[in-house]
């Protein structure tokens, strides 16, 4: 996506259908529990026809996981650029895009969350790179507030890591069928990190 979007927008998440078949597996029964006959016969493909997709099971991972980071990263970065000029707007921005995502793409936040130890190595390194990207686009709004009066506090990264964590715990528990729309969770959470982060007083 390098042209704007409405980053609030979700439809269903654009996966293969190797890769959607993981997903619901792989949420279902976790990484080590399935197997890569499991996923081949819920996509309609044989195992050498998995292959010719994915050459391993830890590829199939490493392919959602990459395939979340980057929706989210883009997601996080067309909202920042759409807000308006002052940290509170940028703030509200990006934690609104990273509550939305964690409720539209629950299933593959969850995964990220959880499934991070079954990543080897250099996977894993690759990851935790994406995921401190993002995480340092919310650090540097948080400083650029404290500089500018919008937010007052003494500990930005803590509070900046507290609102992050806040938002990707939505996928643990949240359900569309739930009490509380996006739209009304989103105002609740975002009031709550406004506080965080000493914005308003």
């Amino acid at each position: 996506m390098t042209t704007p979007v409405d980053w609030r927008a979700y439809g269903p998440p654009d996966l293969s259908a190797p890769l959607a078949s993981a997903l619901s597996i792989f949420v279902e029964q976790g990484y080590h529990g399935t197997s890569v006959r499991e996923i081949a016969g819920r996509a309609g493909l044989s195992v050498p026809g998995l292959y010719h997709h994915y050459p391993s099971k830890q590829a199939i991972l490493v392919g959602l996981m990459s395939a979340a980071m980057d929706e989210l990263i883009e997601r996080s970065k067309q909202a920042q650029d759409q807000a308006g000029p002052t940290a509170q707007q940028r703030f509200d921005a990006v934690v609104e895009s990273l509550l939305l995502f964690h409720m539209h793409r629950r299933d593959q936040a969850l995964l990220g969350s959880t499934e991070i130890r079954s990543l080897e190595p250099t996977n894993r390194a690759d990851y935790v790179a994406r995921r401190d990207e993002q995480q340092r686009m919310l650090d540097a709004i948080v400083v650029a507030g404290i500089e500018t009066g919008d937010f007052d506090l003494q500990h930005p990264a803590d509070a900046s890591r507290a609102v992050t964590t806040m938002c990707v715990g939505i996928a643990g528990w949240y359900r569309p069928d739930g009490p509380l729309s996006p739209a009304d969770l989103t105002e609740v959470y975002l009031a709550i990190a406004r506080r965080i982060v000493g914005a308003g007083r």
